[in-house]
Formats: C-alpha cells, structure tokens, sequence
C-alpha cells in the first residue's frame, strides 16, 4: 500500500534573528532530518514542506 503521511516536528529554538520568519526561513533552507526504514514502513520520499507565514 502507497500512502502520504505529514509528520510534524516541534523544535524549542533560540536564535539572533529579528524575526520568527527569518529563523524558519533559515531552517528550511539549512536544515537535515533523518527519518529511517522500519521493518514494515520503506521511506519513498522525503522532503520539508515550505511554511509560509504572514508578515
């Protein structure tokens, strides 16, 4: 079975930016993330979805 699932990820962050959107723009861009095959789930794709937020 093919499926999509959205996994969200919480990070408590500290940072020098001015604004949130500043940091979250940089962890986008920057960030790595690690999610393994289990013995009955095979990781097809991976990517982070962009989060636009209103400024």
């Amino acid at each position: 079975m093919y499926d999509t699932v959205f996994l969200l990820v919480k990070a408590t962050i500290q940072t020098k930016h001015k604004t949130a959107h500043e940091a979250i723009t940089e962890i986008q861009q920057q960030a790595t993330c690690t999610i393994t095959n289990t013995k009955k789930v095979k990781i097809k794709k991976l990517k982070f979805m962009d989060y636009k937020l209103k400024v």
